[in-house]
C-alpha cells in the first residue's frame, strides 16, 4: 500500500472539505465545553436561563457534527482525495453505496458516526425534557458524553487531515465490508442502539445528583431503553445475517470478541427493561436498577474499545489505533462516576417495600435478572481472558464456541422458563394452588410438545427443552391474552387498552421463534463437500448437483467468479469475489434457498481455472429462518409497547352510573 504524506493543520486551500469538517468539529467542541459549564450552572443555581443556553447549545453541537458529517460523505461521494480518510478507505471505482458505507467502514469514521447520532439524540432529548431539576443535569450528562466523543474525533481520530501528496487513485474500502449491502444497515443498527443507552444514562446521573430517585426517571427513560434495545436487537441480528450471507461458513454466530461485545450491553439492557417492572409496582431494587443502566451503557464503551484498540482479533474489528487508551480512560470515568454518585445517593437508594417472594411475578423477574446477569459475566470473561493471558504470559490463546455454549444454553433454557413463568404469577405472592392452577395449561402444552417431538426423531436433550419450552410459553401467553379478552369482551379493546403488556407478550413470541431456529439450526445443520465436473449430475446427501458452468466478470473494482449449479431442478449461483485492495483473497458470496423450514446453503470453496470444476460446501440448516422471522416479531411487539394505550370504553351500571371497563 502507498503512505501518504500528511499535513497536521487545517488548509482550506489543500482541501476545503476537509478543512470545513475540521473547523466545524472544533466549533462543535466549543459549544459542547459551553454547553457542559452551561448545564452544570444551570443546576447548581436552579438557574432556567443556563439550563435554556445549555439546551440552545445542543442545537449548536449537533448542527456542526452534521455539518462535518455532510462534509465527509461529500468527499467520499466527490472522490476527494485531498482529504487523508478519503484516499485510505475510497476510491473512484467503488460503487455508490460502498462510498456511503465507507463513512463508518474505518476507525475515524466511525467514531465520527457515533458523536453524529449522540448529538442527535441529544438534540431529540433537549427537544423534550420536562422543565423540572432533573433537566440540567440530564443535559450535563449528554455533554459530558459528547465531550469524549467529539474530542476524540477533533483531535487524536480526525478524519479530515488534508494530505500534502495527492494520489490519483483511493486505496479503497475494507473488502469484507463492501462484500454485501448488510453493512449499509448493521453498523448504523448497532450504533443507535450503543447511542441510544447514553439517554437513560442521562437520567439515571441526573436522577443521582439530584437526590429525585422516585420513579419518575424510571418512566421517561423506560422509552428511549426500549428504542435503544429495539435498535441493538436488530443490528445483533442483522450482523448474524451478514455473516451468514458473506463468510461461507453456513454460521450467523461464532462468539467473536465483537459479536460478545454488542451481546453484553443486550443483556444488561433486556434485564433493566424487566427490573424496572418490579421498581414501578413494587417501590423495589432502585440502586440494581441505576446499576444496570450504568454497566449497560459502560459496556457499549467497551464493546467500541474492544473494536477500535486492535487488542482482539475479529473479522469485525477495525485496527489498532490510538483511540484505545482514551476510551479505556472514558470507561472508567464511567465506572468511577457511577459507584461515587451511588455510594452518595446509597440512604435513598434504599428499597422502600418488602424484599420480592421468591414464588412471585417479581421473583420471577428478579431470578432472570440474576440469569441475564451471569450470562452478561460470563461472556465477558470468555472475550476478555485470552486478552488478559497475553498481556501477562505474552502467549496468544484463545477461547471457542464450546465454553460459551456450555454456558450459554442452560442459561438460555432457564430464562425461557422464567419468561413463561413471569407472566402468569401474581405480584407479592402466590399460594402453591393458584400457581399450580396457572401452570396447568402451559405445563400440558409443553410436555405434550415435548413427547411430540420426540416421537418425530428429535434426540437432543437441549432442543425437546426448547421445544417443550416454546409450546409452554406459547400456551401461556395465549391464555392469558384470551382471558383478559374474555373479560373486556373483545380482543382488540384489550390490545388497545394495554399495548404495552401485550407488546411484551408478542416480543416473547418472537424470542421463542427465534430460539427454536437456534436450536434446531445449531443441532441438526449437516454439511458436505464435493469437486463438482460440469454436466455430470453427483448425490451429496440426498440431493441432486449438476454444475452447468461458470461465469467470469470483470468489474471496475476487482474481479467476480460465479459457479451456475443445478440443486434439485433449481439453480443456485455461488460466487467468490476479488477485490483489487487483495487480489489475492477470494470472498465468498454463498447462494441460498431460503424455506420455512430450512435453508439449503452452497458456497464455492475452489474454481478450476479453465471452468471444467468448481468445489462445493453444501449445507442444509433446519429453521434458520426462524431467526430472522422471530427477530422481527421481537421489534413488532416492542414497537407495540411504545404506543399510547387507548382509554378504557364506559359502560353503565345498575342506576344509569358511568363505570370504565
Amino acid at each position: 500500500m502507498p503512505e501518504f504524506s500528511t499535513l497536521n493543520l487545517i488548509s482550506f486551500g489543500t482541501s476545503p472539505l476537509g478543512a470545513l469538517g475540521q473547523v466545524s468539529m472544533l466549533l462543535a467542541l466549543a459549544f459542547t465545553l459551553a454547553g457542559l459549564w452551561l448545564a452544570g450552572l444551570g443546576g447548581l443555581r436552579s438557574d432556567p436561563r443556563a439550563t435554556e443556553a445549555a439546551r440552545r447549545s445542543v442545537w449548536a453541537v449537533f448542527g456542526f457534527v452534521s455539518l462535518a458529517i455532510l462534509a465527509l460523505l461529500s468527499a467520499l461521494l466527490r472522490d476527494d482525495f485531498t482529504v487523508r480518510y478519503v484516499a485510505e478507505h475510497s476510491m473512484t471505482t467503488s460503487p455508490t453505496w460502498v462510498k456511503v458505507t465507507s463513512l463508518w467502514g474505518a476507525l475515524e469514521g466511525s467514531i465520527l458516526l457515533w458523536a453524529w447520532l449522540l448529538s442527535g439524540y441529544a438534540f431529540i432529548l433537549s427537544l423534550t425534557l420536562r422543565r423540572d431539576a432533573l433537566r440540567p443535569w440530564a443535559l450535563a450528562a449528554m455533554f459530558f458524553s459528547l465531550l469524549f466523543f467529539v474530542g476524540v474525533v477533533a483531535s487524536i481520530a480526525s478524519p479530515f487531515t488534508p494530505l500534502s501528496q495527492i494520489p490519483a487513485q483511493g486505496q479503497g474500502p475494507n473488502p469484507a465490508l463492501q462484500n454485501h449491502w448488510m453493512m449499509a444497515v448493521h453498523p448504523v443498527l448497532l450504533y443507535l442502539g450503543f447511542v441510544g443507552l447514553s439517554v437513560p444514562f442521562a437520567y439515571a446521573v441526573a436522577a443521582l445528583i439530584t437526590g429525585r430517585l422516585s420513579d419518575h426517571w424510571l418512566s421517561v427513560t423506560r422509552r428511549w431503553t426500549l428504542v435503544a434495545w429495539m435498535f441493538l436487537t436488530a443490528a445483533i441480528v442483522a450482523g448474524g445475517w451478514w455473516s451468514y450471507e458473506t463468510l461461507g461458513w453456513g454460521g450467523y454466530w461464532a462468539w467473536d470478541p465483537v459479536e460478545n461485545a454488542s451481546f453484553i450491553p443486550w443483556l444488561l439492557t433486556t434485564a433493566f427493561l424487566h427490573s424496572i417492572q418490579i421498581q414501578e409496582k413494587r417501590h423495589l431494587l432502585r440502586s440494581w436498577n441505576i446499576w444496570l443502566i450504568v454497566l449497560a451503557y459502560a459496556s457499549t464503551v467497551l464493546g467500541t474499545f474492544l473494536n477500535r484498540s486492535g487488542i482482539v482479533q475479529s473479522v469485525h474489528a477495525f485496527a489498532g489505533g490510538p483511540v484505545g487508551p482514551v476510551f479505556l480512560g472514558f470507561l472508567a470515568a464511567l465506572l468511577i462516576g457511577g459507584m461515587f454518585l451511588t455510594a452518595w445517593r446509597t440512604p435513598k437508594l434504599r428499597d422502600l417495600g418488602e424484599s420480592p417472594a421468591l414464588v412471585s411475578r417479581e421473583g420471577a423477574f428478579l431470578a432472570g435478572n440474576w440469569l441475564f446477569l451471569v450470562f452478561s459475566v460470563v461472556v465477558l470473561l470468555g472475550t476478555l481472558f485470552p486478552v488478559i493471558v497475553e498481556a501477562v504470559t505474552g502467549r496468544k490463546n484463545s477461547i471457542g464456541a464450546p465454553f460459551f455454549d456450555t454456558f450459554a444454553v442452560p442459561l438460555g433454557l432457564g430464562l425461557m422458563l422464567l419468561m413463561g413463568v413471569g407472566p402468569l404469577l401474581p405480584w407479592r405472592r402466590a399460594d402453591g394452588e393458584s400457581l399450580l392452577r396457572a401452570l396447568r395449561i402451559p405445563g400440558g402444552a409443553g410436555l405434550l410438545a415435548g413427547v411430540v417431538a420426540f416421537a418425530l426423531g428429535i434426540r437432543s436433550v437441549a432442543v425437546l427443552l426448547v421445544v417443550a419450552l416454546a409450546a409452554y410459553n406459547v400456551a401461556g401467553l395465549a391464555s392469558l391474552t384470551f382471558r383478559a379478552a374474555r373479560q373486556r369482551g373483545s380482543l382488540g379493546a384489550t390490545l388497545r387498552e394495554q399495548p404495552r403488556r401485550y407488546g411484551a407478550y408478542l416480543a416473547h413470541i418472537g424470542l421463542v421463534v427465534l430460539a427454536l431456529g437456534v436450536a434446531f439450526s445449531g443441532a441438526y445443520k449437516r454439511s458436505d463437500e464435493i469437486t463438482l465436473y460440469i454436466g455430470k449430475d453427483q448425490q451429496v446427501m440426498g440431493q441432486t448437483l449438476r454444475l452447468e458452468g461458470t461465469t467470469p466478470s470483470k468489474l471496475a473494482y476487482g474481479t467476480s467468479l460465479t459457479a451456475r449449479v443445478r440443486v434439485d431442478g433449481q439453480t443456485l449461483t455461488p460466487r467468490n469475489n476479488a477485490y483489487v485492495q487483495d487480489p489475492g483473497t477470494p470472498y465468498p458470496t454463498p447462494a441460498v434457498r431460503y424455506s420455512v423450514l430450512g435453508d439449503t446453503y452452497l458456497t464455492a470453496t475452489a474454481f478450476d481455472q479453465k471452468g471444467q470444476w468448481v468445489s462445493v460446501r453444501l449445507i442444509q440448516s433446519p429453521l434458520v429462518s426462524w431467526i430472522w422471522v422471530g427477530t422481527l416479531i421481537i421489534v413488532l411487539g416492542a414497537g407495540i409497547t411504545l404506543v399510547v394505550p387507548a382509554r378504557p370504553a364506559l359502560r353503565r351500571v345498575a342506576g344509569g352510573a358511568v363505570a370504565a371497563d
